[in-house]
């Protein structure tokens, strides 16, 4: 890969680094065929133009609320290449959702699916077989458009879940984009021979900048799986060398019995990221296939931040070392911490955020005035500089003036061999103030007396759980991310249903 400016619109950048090679295969699917780079920019360039036929320019915000397809692909690179702004949003969103997202960003364009309706007074079209905006594509004949555009400029904004509040608009630009890319393509070895096994979704970071970047930076080739299924994966993985993926889509693998070592023979390569992954998953995965899952960690408003090493050690519970051109401290009140020591996770460096869209002072609030950005992750470094996560500040739970780290006893249950997986919470206590309540998927057969004294043997009285929930499933987001506000918000009425039944 050719040395990459800051400076450079991200869509130059990218095509460059595949100009070698025009030829080869860029996107393999299952339904639409193979196409390759060359084809693949000519219809990049085609939406270019379609975007500039309807009357979006340099600096707008085109909403995208569609289904993955090579198509949505060809219209992000397009937008790049046009200087306009991509704000894709999640295509199950309802239509309250994507009100509130036109609404807030001001698009001059929303493009959706064929077969929906989406009722707004911003011009829409549509994308994929039978819509507009691709039949206007197809219609016109390719115009080099080259916009100077680039460095600091947004290319893309996306919206951040918001656990509180309403989601807000992290403004990403060509250079963060470019930077996060360049360093990710480099310490994780991608080049022209791999084949990315893709089934993410691509409207959030994972999925588009992670992942496309990485294979376009190289040259390398995609299957594009529409989503993740476990048949298809399986089907996949002997012609791959490299799969992204989410914890829950490795637990899933490992629940087939069809998923085994020679399947991933070719595999140089599985990464985990979005969410934490058990140590119970790492060691599993291992002894089913003699790979170490590679483990790294990102946010909207940073890309990805750490990984653990390509040739290396990969600790389980770790997620690695800052990557090039990342500065990494953990702090407490303007301190840093020493080594072991928990704080707040804060990252400075060119693949930083820009800010948040028409929010001046969350923007302000996110930064400290030497230009950390404050992840709001707790966090712990070692001696060489390896970072483990203990959770979102918002989850910390203070039970009786203490710190509970939720991960901490999250790892107790966990060792438990009758627990599947666990999630735990600070719920309102009348006396402690906040109390720590356990949420269990387990065997059927578990006692949770049983529980409770391996729980008491291993941590203090404070980090003990005061309630025991058994549920069939934690709810998620779509990248596999419990929700544990969706978990507080079902429970905090729980001690007060408790002393009125009493």
């Amino acid at each position: 890969m050719r040395q990459a400016s800051m400076s450079e619109n991200l869509f130059n950048v990218l095509s460059k680094a595949c100009e070698g090679n025009p030829e080869k295969e860029f996107l393999v699917t299952s339904n639409h065929g193979t196409i390759s780079y060359a084809n693949f920019f000519d219809r990049a360039g085609k939406y270019a133009t379609a975007l500039q036929a309807c009357g979006v320019t340099h600096g707008e915000r085109v909403l995208v609320k569609t289904r993955k397809s090579m198509d949505v692909l060809a219209l992000y690179v397009g937008c790049l290449q046009l200087g306009a702004i991509y704000v894709p949003v999640n295509p199950l969103s309802t239509s309250d959702e994507v009100s509130f997202f036109v609404d807030d960003a001001e698009p001059a364009l929303v493009v959706f699916d064929p077969n929906e309706n989406i009722s707004t007074d911003v011009q829409s079209e549509s994308i994929g077989l039978g819509g507009s905006l691709t039949s206007l594509a197809e219609a016109n004949d390719r115009e080099i458009i080259m916009q100077a555009h680039a460095g600091l400029d947004v290319a893309a904004m996306l919206y951040t879940s918001g656990t509180t509040g309403r989601p807000k608009g992290a403004m990403v630009s060509h250079r963060a984009l470019i930077s996060n890319g360049v360093a990710l393509n480099k310490i994780w070895g991608f080049d022209t021979t791999d084949v990315l096994l893709h089934s993410l979704p691509v409207f959030h970071v994972h999925g588009l900048f992670v992942a496309i970047h990485c294979a376009m930076l190289s040259g390398a080739t995609v299957i594009l799986l529409d989503k993740f299924s476990v048949n298809e994966v399986l089907e996949s993985l002997p012609k791959s060398t490299v799969m992204m993926g989410v914890p829950t889509y490795y637990t899933r693998l490992l629940s087939n019995d069809s998923f085994t070592a020679d399947l991933c023979s070719g595999i140089r390569l599985f990464t985990s990221g979005s969410a934490p992954m058990t140590e119970q998953t790492h060691s599993a995965f291992h002894d089913r296939t003699g790979h170490q899952i590679l483990e790294r960690y990102g946010m909207t408003e940073a890309g990805i931040i750490s990984s653990n090493p390509l040739n290396g050690d990969r600790i389980p519970g770790s997620v690695g070392f800052a990557l090039p051109g990342m500065e990494l401290r953990v702090a407490i009140d303007g301190r840093t911490c020493d080594a072991h020591e928990n704080g707040i996770v804060e990252v400075k460096g060119d693949h930083l955020f820009n800010g948040y869209w028409r929010q001046d002072e969350k923007t302000s609030a996110a930064f400290q005035d030497d230009g950390f950005l404050i992840t709001g992750d707790i966090g712990n470094l070692d001696e060489s500089g390896r970072l483990y996560l203990e959770g979102r500040s918002t989850d910390l739970i203070i039970s009786g003036g203490e710190n509970v780290y939720p991960k901490e006893v999250e790892l107790c249950l966990d060792d438990f061999s009758k627990v599947l997986e666990s999630a735990v919470i600070g719920v309102p206590h009348p006396d402690l103030g906040e109390a720590v309540v356990a949420i269990v998927v387990a065997d059927g057969s578990i006692s949770i007396p049983e529980l409770r004294n391996h729980v008491k043997k291993k941590l203090a009285g404070s980090k003990q759980p005061k309630e025991y929930l058994l549920v069939s499933e934690l709810p998620r987001n779509t990248m596999g991310k419990v929700q544990k506000s969706t978990l507080r918000n079902s429970h905090v009425e729980l001690f007060n249903e408790k002393n009125e039944s009493h």
